[in-house]
């Protein structure tokens, strides 16, 4: 049961409407919706200080990793925001979403730009934590090259031992940025962000996996028209032997964890 901390947080922050696939408390909200909340969520933080609002995401993997991993599920099933990176849950939603399907698909690679848009407009910060140093310090390039008002208050690369884990809390508290962004890939990701939230001096953290890859163009978004079918994994998954395993086991899992559910439902 959430404490009287957590039901002060989640009552100062945006509400949003919500369907159930996979096990998962999935967003139905656009992405424009998004960015705007983060922007009223960090606004109203900055009045009354509390602790951050923590928004993963959700598509095959995420659906099947949670079945299969305890440490996973205890940490994504801590997330006040969780939405739809992939895009056969926005699909789905229609068929069992009942009058709340999902909007549209929020991948983290689109919803970035949202937010720094958003952000740049209204003096809010950025810490970009993840990826390689040459990535992560490009993305920042970037980022800033696109949104010249943005403000990047810090970046680290995603390469650490574990006793590293509190002097980077350390680091991204003395900056104590806005939004911060998170891209260590499932399951990392996940659980350092749960495991520090109540540590944590930000306002938003988002978990964005391979995010600043996309950004700096090492790796590359399929056509708009794959996009828009929501058939970018298929993309994905010939990019490599790693990711093409991945799709290939984890998306039947997938499917066969949200049978599951619907029948628990039934």
């Amino acid at each position: 049961m959430p404490d009287e901390e957590d039901n002060h947080a989640a009552g100062s922050w945006v509400p949003f409407d919500h369907t159930h696939i996979g096990g998962c408390k999935i967003l139905t909200a656009s992405r424009s919706q998004l960015a705007a909340a983060m922007l009223a969520d960090c606004l109203s933080a900055r009045r009354t200080p509390q602790r951050p609002r923590l928004v993963f995401d959700a598509n095959g993997h995420a659906l099947s990793l949670r079945e299969t991993s305890e440490t996973y599920r205890s940490a994504v099933d801590q997330a006040d925001v969780i939405h739809a990176d992939g895009g056969f849950l926005v699909l789905l939603s229609r068929w069992i979403g009942g009058k709340k399907p999902i909007f549209e698909r929020s991948a983290t690679t689109d919803m970035i730009h949202d937010c720094a848009k958003v952000a740049a407009e209204n003096n809010l910060s950025f810490y970009l934590f993840g990826g390689g140093e040459e990535v992560n310090a490009q993305c920042a390039l970037r980022l800033n090259k696109i949104y010249p008002s943005l403000r990047i208050v810090g970046r680290r690369n995603g390469y650490f031992e574990k006793h590293d884990e509190q002097e980077i809390v350390n680091e991204i508290n003395r900056v104590q940025p806005d939004i911060l962004w998170v891209g260590l890939g499932k399951p990392s990701e996940q659980i350092f962000s749960a495991k520090y939230r109540n540590e944590l001096k930000c306002r938003w953290i988002v978990t964005c996996g391979g995010c600043f890859n996309y950004i700096t163009g090492h790796y590359a978004r399929a056509p708009l028209f794959l996009q828009k079918i929501y058939m970018e994994w298929a993309f994905r998954a010939l990019s490599g032997r790693k990711l093409f395993l991945r799709y290939l086991f984890t998306n039947p899992h997938a499917i066969f964890v949200i049978i599951k559910y619907l029948l628990r439902r039934t």
